[in-house]
């Protein structure tokens, strides 16, 4: 028998509350159940842009005593009942039973179908839980913590192009986050900026300076030309934001 899908679609937005289970309570296993080998995104930050569904990967050992239905793990902030996903599939063994199952989920954000708030951005707690044939549920806090971050970009522009050695190369670009509740990217001032170049034939970049955006988030600096190669910036992002590194731009050295 193959495994059966269940996929389950929030209304009302990414930060749903949920009333059925009344808190995440800290500890062991309740009612016969025990949830071993959680593991979220592969302990990586989840990052969201604005217009582009998100699956998570996700992934979690369940042994049972009871008959069960829809087990899951999610995303939660302590103290509450608000829950962060817009829909969650997860896999099941055949027939549901008592027993230990491997169980693997994918939790879906898509910010530009469901509404999100920027200050959605940040750490979340994860649990998981099951609901019983005939009635009731477990849910169990693991201990473990996500972050759930807003995409940041980058561009850039080094001129003039070509120009002599020895003369002066001014590299531009801007830095922006994805802004969840206009749906649109929104200038991230303030950003320290790594400018990275790589010389031609060269496999890898290495950073020469940092600069602070301004309040734009827009970037400039100059460098002196010595020899042709690609320029680009790169920002390592934080735990809001995403990092990103942006195309690189190359200037031929005559």
């Amino acid at each position: 028998m193959g495994q059966q899908v269940w996929r389950v679609v929030v209304a009302g937005g990414a930060a749903a509350v949920f009333t059925a289970v009344a808190a995440v309570p800290a500890g062991a296993a309740e009612g016969g159940v025990s949830f071993t080998r959680v593991q979220v995104n592969g302990g990586k930050p989840i990052v969201i842009g604005t217009s582009k569904e998100v699956a998570v990967p996700a992934s979690f050992r369940m042994t049972t005593e009871r008959r069960w239905k829809w087990p899951a793990v999610f995303l939660y902030r302590s103290g509450t009942d608000e829950r962060l996903w817009h829909a969650i599939e997860t896999s099941d063994c055949p027939g549901s039973g008592p027993g230990v199952c491997d169980i693997n989920e994918r939790m879906f954000f898509d910010p530009s179908v469901w509404s999100m708030r920027n200050s959605d951005a940040g750490a979340w707690k994860v649990a998981a839980e099951v609901y019983f044939e005939g009635g009731g549920a477990d849910v169990d806090d693991k201990g473990l913590t996500a972050y759930v971050k807003r995409n940041s970009r980058l561009t850039v522009n080094a001129s003039p192009e070509p120009v002599s050695k020895g003369r002066t190369i001014t590299v531009t670009g801007k830095v922006t986050r994805a802004d969840w509740e206009t749906r649109k990217y929104a200038s991230y001032g303030g950003r320290t900026v790594s400018l990275q170049y790589k010389p031609a034939g060269a496999a890898s970049y290495t950073t020469v300076k940092k600069v602070l955006a301004n309040s734009s988030g827009n970037l400039k600096t100059t460098v002196t030309a010595s020899k042709t190669g690609t320029w680009r910036w790169a920002y390592y992002g934080n735990t809001t934001t995403g990092p990103s590194m942006s195309s690189g731009d190359n200037v031929v050295v005559k």
